[in-house]
């Protein structure tokens, strides 16, 4: 039993030893067979090491008694003494420095046992005692921290002035040499203001940085520690020192967070009234910061000191701006009772207006509908209104309250009207409002490059709103500037369900765009193999899209056939489609079924000599005239190796013709 081992490894006397159990320990000492006094668990620690963690003396003396190596190190090459000093057991710190224990003995972290009692010891016993029998205070760990740096980011006053005191003053102020953090960055980041205030008199620079470029009242200000603030303040710390990586000050960093307190000390202390306009490295002040984060308590304060509302950093934005951004309403109302301007643009033309519209703020939408009359033209840089963004981001409770504006009614701006807005992102709702209210005047309008709200919806697949356009009316074979129809913008991009609701509607099959692709060139040409099925469906066997060849002289069959869509050749051929057309390079759709040209010049070669001769054929200077019927003839070039086709563009892509941008554009 005395052998078993349980959590981590430790055996019962390692537990006993833990909890202090001096008896147990005496018993299972003397009862053991084989008992050795150092036997480790898992992490190397001894029965010397629990003891002394645990804090019992007695335990701590019957070990040393027994023989225990005060010396011996575990997995993290800390000894009792680390274990001991760590929480703070000072009769047991006593009993192993009397044993001769290495007070500066540093762990795998690079820390002496005076490290661990500065992070720990708030009452200094064991640090005094340790500073008393030759502990180094100016060892470093492996991050370069003393035990004064662990003294103040835990804010043990007593432990940080005995520490001062036996640390030289020069090693606290060589820049040089000092890690990212000094104890004065520590302590005023931690609120321990007693402990700093013990740390500014042993710093001549208080305006040092740490490793992104903040003070210590920096960090003191973006935690909300005000105290601290004052102490360093009043110790000549730099008000208006900016941080390296935005260049925001220590006003900043209060209002970023809202701590009024400390911003108003701030304010108060400064010697210029202009710190309360400070501004940052893209030109933002404390007061479009607080708005941004709504903080209404710190815009309050900041606009009692005068900030200036029609400041704008480098985007032309305003307060204002930053207030109907981020839907803050207290703040936006703070700013308008001191009358910010609701019309003022940034560098895009938008105004706050557009920026409420766009988050979708109703609220402060109609805040700032109600402080002032919007100017005739809501237009920005690119033409687009509130009622565009609003639109094009769902947002319908905006939408039905713009549409009061009586100006968003008539489209003069971008020819991407809201209307395709909604309908090109599945809005359905807005799609609805605006249907209701606008109607005609908005259905038939095309964008600049001729598409209607329905082109957008049928390339999207947004069935609803694509349902809603027809039944108000939309022309369901309009063609956009490259004659292209909604029926086309669907097969080209896979979208069945809208193929299916326009063929269901009588969408033109026969039309055919500039380079003279039908709907079914579309679906064939993208791969799309159930559009062209469902548009197979709706033709004749006598009709002739079947065989209509495009700007390249391609049926739909040689598409097909190209690009391996089985269930689609076996369709177009059993309505009829031809096998014999020829396209601009001779090949016939059995050709185009080859990967390359050259593979299908070697084919059309071997099938010319497999056909077998009749009167009616003749081979003349290696062209083979083949008669199929009495209905026509084609001719195959079977002349030297490889020059089939040679004198016609052998790497056409059958995709050519169709531009790209579409999916981009929507």
């Amino acid at each position: 039993i005395t052998s078993r081992r349980g959590c981590f490894g430790m055996l019962p006397i390692h537990l006993a030893a833990l909890n202090g159990f001096t008896d147990c320990c005496r018993k299972l000492m003397t009862c053991a067979e084989g008992f050795q006094v150092d036997t480790i668990d898992d992490y190397g620690r001894t029965s010397l090491h629990a003891a002394a963690c645990g804090g019992n003396i007695e335990c701590v003396d019957l070990f040393l008694a027994a023989g225990s190596d005060f010396a011996r190190v575990d997995a993290e090459e800390r000894t009792p003494l680390h274990y001991a000093a760590a929480n703070c057991h000072y009769q047991v710190v006593l009993a192993l420095i009397a044993a001769r224990a290495n007070i500066n003995r540093q762990d795998a972290r690079g820390c002496t046992a005076l490290h661990y009692a500065a992070a720990a010891d708030s009452d200094a016993k064991v640090v005094e005692h340790l500073l008393r029998s030759g502990a180094k205070a100016n060892i470093t760990d492996a991050d370069g921290y003393t035990a004064v740096h662990y003294a103040a980011v835990n804010g043990n006053k007593l432990a940080l002035e005995m520490l001062l005191d036996a640390t030289a003053s020069e090693s606290l102020n060589r820049t040089a040499t000092l890690p990212p953090n000094t104890p004065l960055h520590l302590a005023a980041f931690n609120g321990h203001d007693e402990a700093l205030a013990v740390l500014v008199n042993n710093f001549m620079n208080l305006d040092v940085k740490e490793k992104k470029g903040r003070t210590p009242l920096d960090l003191a200000a973006f935690k909300g520690h005000a105290e601290c603030c004052e102490i360093l303040i009043l110790q000549g710390a730099n008000i208006m020192v900016q941080d390296d990586e935005s260049k925001r000050t220590p006003v900043h960093a209060a209002a970023y967070n809202g701590h009024t307190e400390c911003l108003r000390t701030l304010l108060q202390n400064a010697d210029h009234k202009e710190i309360v306009d400070c501004t940052d490295e893209q030109e933002r002040t404390p007061l479009m910061v607080a708005v941004s984060n709504g903080h209404v308590d710190c815009v309050l304060l900041l606009l009692s000191q005068g900030a200036n509302i029609h400041s704008t950093d480098i985007f032309g934005r305003t307060a204002l701006h930053r207030g109907a951004a981020s839907g803050h309403e207290e703040c936006a109302d703070a700013l308008l009772h001191h009358g910010a301007e609701v019309n003022s643009r940034d560098c895009h033309g938008r105004t706050p207006l557009h920026l409420a519209a766009a988050c979708g703020h109703v609220g402060m939408l109609g805040a700032l509908m109600e402080s002032g009359s919007p100017p005739e033209n809501l237009l920005d840089n690119k033409g687009y209104s509130p009622l565009h963004w609003a639109c094009y981001n769902g947002h319908d409770s905006c939408v039905e309250l713009l549409m009061e504006l009586k100006q968003l009614k008539e489209f003069n701006g971008n020819q991407y009207t809201p209307l395709h807005c909604a309908v090109g992102n599945g809005h359905d709702t807005c799609t609805e409002l605006l249907l209701e209210t606008l109607g005609e005047a908005v259905i038939g309008k095309q964008d600049g490059k001729g598409r209607t709200a329905l082109h957008a919806g049928a390339f999207g697949d947004h069935c609803d709103c694509v349902q809603m356009l027809l039944a108000a009316g939309s022309d369901i074979n309009k063609m956009d500037a490259l004659g292209r129809t909604p029926l086309m913008f669907a097969a080209m991009n896979g979208q069945s369900s809208v193929v299916e609701m326009l063929l269901d509607n009588r969408a033109d099959v026969t039309l055919v765009d500039d380079d003279k692709n039908t709907a079914l060139h579309h679906a064939c040409i993208h791969r799309h193999t159930p559009d062209a099925l469902l548009i197979l469906d709706k033709l004749d066997d006598s009709d002739d899209v079947l065989n209509f060849a495009n700007n390249e002289q391609k049926t739909c069959l040689h598409i097909a056939g190209r690009h391996g869509m089985v269930p689609v050749v076996q369709t177009l051929i059993s309505k009829g489609a031809s096998v014999l057309a020829v396209d601009e390079n001779g090949y016939t759709p059995a050709l185009s079924c080859a990967p390359n040209p050259q593979v299908a010049d070697c084919l059309a070669i071997i099938l010319a000599q497999m056909l077998p001769f009749t009167p009616g054929t003749t081979m003349r200077s290696g062209r083979l005239d083949i008669t199929s019927s009495p209905g026509g003839s084609r001719n195959l070039d079977t002349s030297d190796q490889g020059s089939v086709g040679r004198n016609l563009q052998d790497t056409r892509e059958l995709s050519g013709s169709v531009q790209s941008s579409d999916s981009e554009f929507y």
